[in-house]
């Protein structure tokens, strides 16, 4: 049996318990992937890469769409980039009508990658979600994060 540990003392849930709890699980997930990554023989990239390939998906994008899509920094994901065009991971094409302009896209590597790391996943979903109940629990929980994220972003934006 796993034991949670919490600091909340059964108030309110204040928005800095939460953001402390999300950099807690991102921190535990960066831990979980970069385990998964040594099983699979990745040592060339780190976790951060990993979810820049995951963010890029089945699809082509431009940089400007990873950067809106990812909510990365642009000095970071041109860091990124460069390293998995480097080690094959992405494929760039410059646009024709301009040169600073490119379509970046998963190559074959990075596909066999990403699949590799959703096959690790899914047994961690088992782990996770064993029934209909525990599954719209999750659904929820995504939800609610996605909510957050919207709040906090408009928060930003607009002001409270």
């Amino acid at each position: 049996m796993i034991t949670v540990v919490t600091e909340h003392d059964g108030g309110h849930v204040t928005h800095f318990e939460l953001a402390r709890t999300i950099e807690r699980v991102n921190r535990r997930f960066t831990d979980l992937l970069r385990i998964e990554m040594g099983k699979l023989g990745v040592g060339d990239i780190g976790p951060a890469q990993v979810m820049v390939l995951f963010t890029i998906g089945n699809g082509e994008l431009s940089v400007r769409d990873l950067l809106d899509k990812g909510h990365y920094l642009g000095s970071n994901v041109s860091y990124y980039l460069k390293q998995l065009v480097d080690l094959g991971y992405i494929d760039r094409v410059a646009s024709q009508r301009d040169r600073r302009s490119a379509r970046i896209s998963l190559s074959q590597k990075g596909h066999d990658l990403c699949q590799a790391l959703r096959t690790a996943d899914d047994t961690y979903h088992r782990l996770l979600v064993r029934d209909e109940d525990e599954s719209r629990e999750l659904d929820n929980a995504y939800r609610l994060l996605q909510k957050l994220e919207l709040v906090w972003t408009n928060a930003t934006r607009y002001g409270a």
